[in-house]
């Protein structure tokens, strides 16, 4: 699993039919100390996140082991809403703070 935060949706009018009704979503990668990266992936949405959440996600194979992605074509998927993590007991974040 990866940790980072959704920025944006992706509006696809037309796409596969294995994936009509899916929620797509623009995540930003974040490091370990929730500093966000140059780096980005979309991803399909199974936990009704929003815009600001930090999420987890998965990529690869691994995305298509959701109850919402088995046998469907995607290469990401948001997994979890995140609603704190810390590093040897040093708090890196927080949802409600």
């Amino acid at each position: 699993m990866l940790i980072g935060k959704v920025i944006g949706s992706v509006v696809a009018t037309q796409k596969d039919e294995k994936l009509e009704g899916r929620k797509l979503l623009v995540v930003q990668v974040h490091n370990h100390v929730n500093k966000p990266l140059d780096q980005y992936v979309v991803a399909v949405d199974s936990v009704q996140a929003g815009p600001g959440d930090m999420v987890l996600y998965a990529t690869g194979s691994s995305a298509r082991q959701t109850t919402l992605t088995e046998g469907r074509p995607c290469d990401a998927v948001v997994m979890a809403v995140v609603d704190s993590w810390d590093l040897g007991g040093d708090n890196v974040y927080e949802k409600w703070a």
